[in-house]
């Protein structure tokens, strides 16, 4: 270690500092060569070495940075400066445990070291240490109330923790404080948005611009509130406009990926999101992106290298990919639930400021919210509409609560008819939905979404009732024990399995509502209106095409190979996933003229094309949920290949209540060798056709009013059994 008491070279001095004052005006590489050539004159200059390694952190040289300080460090090691320095440098390279640490040390020396203390809080925020970080910049705002950054920084961990109002306030007085201040402008816009305050938002945005013409983040931010708003050729334009400012700007070429996606653009979606992870492939979140739009194109490059990246990440706790996408890409029980309990932490964290709620009734029906933003001609309402119509209506008041957009279309309009009040809360922020929900003193919510899009588990993070459930939209687990249970039956969730789910098991003889109204065209399609041959089995699949894996597409090619004259026929709404799996199917040995494609159908039209195929070949790890229970519905066999998780195990589930379970198998193998026996021996075919035919009014699957009694039991324990809950 240097000895400090030893005198300074007196030229090394001078030269360091006549870098220092070219350093001050920005003259990176002259100031580089004056430290450089002080260090000629005196090899342990200390504070030349630090400079050095403050202009390598300027110019991104991270690890020649870290090198650097830290040399200046060993000579010098109570600098507080030097480890501030540091910390930023070890944050820069990922390293936030260890430049944690550096800022501890540098305010050891130095408590009252503003930059340290904002870094530390910047730091803590990193690390997701939400409450420590918010502490950070609290103790500062004590020590120093005018200082403009604390409460900038402040706002945005109240914004992460949830306290959106409180976070605008403390951007409001960012802004007091520096009336100029474009990032508290900026980051009030982001704010608002998450309270649905989009007009205001755009104000905000406008402002952090008119100050920083050249301010790309708010040229972004601005496009995500336009794109809230449905204009998305407008929100487009402003996300041009931040990447024509800062061209590497990953975050951009993400949420302009989120617009094209939101537009079913997947190909350009799909480009924008491998194009940000190329500049920066350390924002976990586009990696899960980029898969799913690799499903929806049915374009599999570095499929299983990706899958196993993601996975990597996940069990590292990273936000890789969303609990969606997972259900698609892998039938890991551990790795769904771990993938939601990131999702919760990250986004919807519980948050108890309305307080504890009350279970005291003062009513005499059960009221029951039913949440989602599919109360429209969509495969939730679909299944859900007559449940809702045959509801005991002397025993349960309903309320359901459309999150999303207003809509009017025959099902929103059924939904609206059988329920007691039909509330549009899309607009309303996550805590104002769960306010309004409180006033109705709700004894259940149900959320018939869950991490699905435009689903708001937001509003359950504040509970609107004292028992919160998930059920039928999202076939996984939440990841949090603020959802008290999950409705399933035992072969969706074997009692074995419960330890991947974060709720309680609410077990129901079958577990997926149906609707035994659904209305079938009486058109009798012909195979040639269908584009089918007119002999030789036909297979077909209508799941949509991010339900398609490569193994399951790789399954399907043994089975036609294996059924000479059979085809496969499908449903691929973007002519990009036709041209790949197409493509696939040729490399795999497959005639693609074997793959035909149907076109979108009126819903009783689309009903009456399953009774002109033969076999319906399901999905794994995601299997068919409303499609499997309308070709049964229609008359047409499911074949299954079960899986590990709840979504994989949704096809065994229908099948067993309407009793075939002749049709479940458990491995690739099995599932192929049955497709292949149900295509080449007809007598057997037959027998299972006909026993089909039979179970269709028999069976549990289609009995509605029994299916109506057994959750109504269910909700009347639950409530019987609820107490207060914080």
């Amino acid at each position: 270690m240097r000895n400090t008491k030893k005198s300074i070279h007196p030229k090394a001095q001078a030269k360091f500092r006549q870098a220092l004052a070219l350093h001050e005006k920005g003259q990176l590489s002259q100031a580089q060569a004056l430290y450089y050539a002080a260090l000629e004159l005196d090899a342990l200059h200390a504070e030349s070495i630090h400079h050095l390694g403050i202009i390598a952190l300027q110019s991104n040289d991270i690890s020649l940075a870290i090198e650097m300080i830290e040399r200046s460090l060993n000579l010098v090691p109570d600098n507080p400066a030097a480890l501030n320095n540091l910390g930023m440098a070890l944050e820069d390279s990922q390293q936030a445990e260890s430049a944690l640490k550096a800022y501890d040390h540098a305010l050891s020396l130095d408590p009252g070291n503003t930059d340290a203390n904002i870094n530390r809080g910047n730091v803590l925020q990193t690390l997701q240490r939400w409450e420590q970080a918010l502490s950070c910049y609290e103790n500062l705002i004590a020590r120093m109330p005018n200082n403009s950054d604390a409460y900038n920084n402040r706002g945005n961990v109240l914004r992460a923790l949830m306290r959106h109002d409180q976070a605008i306030k403390s951007f409001e007085k960012a802004i007091s404080l520096r009336p100029d201040f474009a990032q508290a402008w900026n980051n009030r816009a982001i704010a608002l948005k998450d309270l649905k305050k989009f007009d205001e938002a755009l104000k905000s945005c406008d402002r952090a611009i008119q100050l920083n013409p050249g301010y790309a983040e708010a040229y972004s931010n601005r496009g995500l509130v336009l794109k809230e708003l449905g204009q998305f050729e407008l929100a487009l334009k402003n996300i041009d406009q931040a990447i024509k400012l800062k061209p590497n700007y990953a975050q951009a070429f993400g949420n302009r990926g989120g617009i094209f996606q939101e537009l079913k653009k997947y190909e350009l979606a799909y480009k924008d999101y491998d194009h940000a992870i190329s500049l920066n492939p350390d924002i976990p979140a586009l990696h899960g992106k980029r898969i799913h739009m690799q499903m929806h194109m049915c374009e599999w490059i570095e499929f299983n290298n990706r899958l196993r990246d993601i996975s990597t990440g996940i069990e590292c706790g990273y936000a890789m990919a969303d609990p969606f996408t997972m259900l698609g890409v892998t039938d890991s029980p551990e790795l769904q639930k771990k993938s939601a309990e990131i999702a919760i932490r990250n986004d919807y964290p519980f948050n108890p400021v309305l307080g504890q709620i009350s279970t005291e009734r003062n009513h005499p029906k059960i009221r029951i919210g039913y949440f989602s933003a599919d109360f429209r001609n969509h495969p939730v309402s679909y299944l859900m509409a007559e449940l809702f119509e045959k509801h005991d209506k002397s025993m349960f008041e309903m309320f359901a609560f459309n999150v999303g957009k207003p809509t009017i279309d025959p099902m929103q309009q059924r939904v609206a008819k059988a329920v007691d009040q039909f509330i549009e809360s899309g607009h309303q922020s996550d805590i104002e939905i769960a306010q309004y929900a409180r006033s109705l003193n709700l004894d259940i919510a149900v959320d018939l979404g869950g991490f699905t899009v435009n689903n708001r588990p937001g509003v359950f993070a504040f509970r609107a009732a004292p028992v919160q459930i998930g059920y039928i939209g999202y076939l996984g687990t939440m990841g949090t024990s603020y959802y008290d249970y999950i409705i399933a039956d035992r072969t969706l969730i074997p009692p074995e399995d419960r330890t991947w789910y974060a709720e309680k098991i609410l077990y129901l003889n079958s577990y997926q509502a149906n609707d035994s109204q659904r209305k079938i065209s009486g058109k009798r399609f012909t195979r040639a209106e269908l584009n089918l041959p007119s002999s030789g089995f036909v297979f077909c699949c209508f799941n949509n095409n991010y339900k398609f894996t490569p193994a399951t597409f790789e399954s399907w090619m043994r089975i036609l190979q294996s059924v000479p004259g059979s085809v496969l026929y499908l449903y691929a709404e973007q002519e990009a996933a036709q041209l790949n799996l197409r493509k696939e199917a040729c490399l795999l040995g497959v005639e693609p003229e074997r793959l035909i494609f149907g076109s979108s159908l009126p819903r009783e039209e689309y009903l009456a094309r399953y009774k002109s195929v033969d076999l319906f070949l399901d999905t794994l790890p995601y299997n068919a949920g409303t499609t499997a229970s309308d070709a049964l519905w229609a008359g047409l066999p499911v074949l299954t290949c079960s899986g590990q998780s709840l979504a994989s195990r949704m096809a065994a589930s229908l099948l067993n209540a309407i009793e075939l379970p002749e049709l479940i198998t458990n491995t690739y193998s099995q599932y192929e060798a049955l497709a292949i026996r149900l295509a080449t021996d007809t007598s057997f075919y037959q027998k299972i056709k006909e026993k089909l035919q039979r179970n269709i009014p028999t069976t549990a699957l289609f009995d509605s009013e029994s299916f109506c009694k057994d959750i109504e039991k269910a909700y009347m324990e639950v409530c019987a059994s609820q107490r207060c809950v914080q």
